[in-house]
């Protein structure tokens, strides 16, 4: 079986070849400036040796995903996880011995370290059955193991380096072979990089890379220089997987390429001022979306409401009963009473400090607006109030409605002080909206603390009302099982 790669041409024109066996027992450290040709060695590399080992790509800024369109790589958006699923995918990979690229772009810098620790901590630690070789592709290497302390979080800072020493030290007997690229050998922890054998060394310019890069090749510090006039995807190549002596090897071309291709001069758009305002500044309105709600039963007519207090008389002819007229104007006068209720319920959250205020003084502001639409008394006692008022914070005015009947039945498991925010994130769930921030559930719970927010989302989770999920990304959607929802990630 045939285990080299050809990765170009050195001086004289003559094929430079990679024995990926001895790279797997060797581990590989790839390094060069920006623009010096890094990603395109590494997609060389990823597409000669394809078919030989099954790959693993760490990619914070999406270059390596066009591989999927002709090999049989399966992409991860890692934004779309957490880092338990991150982790438990790490563990199948290793199983099923996939090729994967995990792409990182739409993460911020901590949050890709912490799914990048995750990931390759879940490869480090697979079962003893599962110890197949891999080749381990890490990308911008000094963003993940960093020389020093930078603008991170310490802890995440530690659990990156953690995750990437382990690749680089001890993941050879567990199968894992890292090939790390980086921009810069002084940003890259030391013990990360020298765990390396092979060394591929394209142009720098600062002197401190030169020198390192030299001392890794066996280069005498004079013949440093060359470093800095090497031409874009030329590298010197040095390591029992390529070169017994330092190399100089021209990049062969690759059959797949990045999305944004290569960054040439193109001409400006012909569009004049007037028009290119118009499109920078016209505003776009969204399509609204959709609502879908569960059908409402027909309204009865009057004259069948007549008909059946007329036929119940008959029924109970020995039993004291008022007369219909006084059925039916207490009938229409509990309407009214329902209506001024919403209606100022209504006109009282309009205020957006209503909610912050003291229950007693709600009640009596209630209760003044309630006499004031000429209703004989108030409709509500305190404790309905509180009842009502709750559920009006959370979008819900008119409990009676049918559509509301299984999301109240879910509510009612809760105390009614937190009915609000819960309904709030059932009424995003139900209309496919984002889940609501903390400032909206705030408003809703009558407190501006967010520590005090946190404590609620984490009781309702511990009832079993929701289930919050956040992936790395930072956006939270949050579950209702019992209904079989859930809202938007935001």
């Amino acid at each position: 079986m045939k285990t080299s790669i050809d990765i170009g041409t050195d001086t004289a024109g003559q094929g430079v070849r990679i024995d990926v066996q001895e790279l797997l027992a060797t581990r590989l450290l790839v390094q060069g400036n920006s623009g010096s040709g890094k990603s395109h060695l590494l997609r060389r590399i990823l597409e000669e040796s394809a078919e030989l080992v099954q790959q693993i790509v760490i990619d914070p800024e999406g270059d390596f995903v066009t591989l999927a369109d002709a090999y049989s790589h399966v992409v991860i958006n890692g934004g779309d996880y957490n880092e338990r699923e991150i982790a438990a995918m790490g563990a199948r990979i290793r199983e099923h011995r996939a090729s994967i690229i995990l792409s990182l772009e739409s993460l911020d810098i901590e949050a890709q370290m912490t799914c990048a620790a995750a990931f390759l901590n879940a490869l480090f630690d697979a079962p003893r059955e599962h110890w197949f070789p891999v080749l381990v592709v890490v990308d911008e290497a000094q963003m993940f193991a960093p020389s020093v302390a930078g603008d991170v979080a310490d802890n995440v800072r530690r659990a990156s380096l953690g995750a990437m020493t382990n690749l680089m030290c001890r993941g050879r007997k567990r199968g894992l072979a890292g090939a790390i690229a980086t921009q810069r050998l002084a940003k890259l922890a030391k013990n990360v990089a020298a765990e390396a054998s092979n060394f591929l060394m394209g142009r720098t310019f600062l002197d401190i890379d030169m020198a390192r890069a030299a001392d890794l090749l066996g280069m005498e510090r004079r013949q440093a220089e060359t470093i800095r006039d090497l031409e874009r995807g030329h590298f010197l190549g040095l390591g029992p997987a390529i070169s017994r002596r330092p190399i100089a090897v021209r990049i062969g071309s690759t059959q797949t390429s990045t999305r944004m291709g290569t960054h040439g001069l193109m001409p400006l758009p012909q569009a004049g001022g007037e028009d290119m305002r118009s499109m920078l500044f016209t505003e776009l309105e969204a399509p609204a979306q959709p609502r879908f709600f569960p059908p409402e039963p027909e309204p009865v007519a009057a004259s069948e409401v007549l008909e059946r207090i007329a036929a119940s008389e008959g029924l109970h002819e020995d039993v004291d009963a008022p007369p219909v007229l006084d059925i039916l104007e207490a009938v229409e006068e509990a309407e009214q009473g329902d209506a001024v209720v919403i209606a100022t319920l209504q006109d009282m959250l309009s205020d957006p400090d209503c909610a912050f205020q003291p229950e007693s003084f709600l009640y009596q502001d209630f209760s003044v607006r309630c006499r004031m639409q000429k209703l004989k008394k108030v409709p509500l006692d305190l404790a309905a109030f509180r009842r009502r008022f709750a559920l009006a914070k959370g979008g819900v005015f008119d409990p009676a409605e049918p559509r509301w009947r299984e999301m109240l039945a879910v509510a009612d498991r809760l105390p009614h002080d937190m009915f609000a925010p819960f309904l709030q994130i059932a009424r995003a769930a139900m209309e496919g909206e984002p889940c609501p921030d903390d400032e909206i559930l705030g408003r809703a719970y009558g407190s501006r603390s967010p520590g005090r927010i946190r404590r609620l989302v984490e009781y309702m989770e511990k009832q079993g009302v929701i289930v919050v999920r956040a992936d790395f990304g930072g956006r939270r959607s949050i579950g209702i099982p019992e209904l079989g929802l859930s809202t938007e990630a935001e």
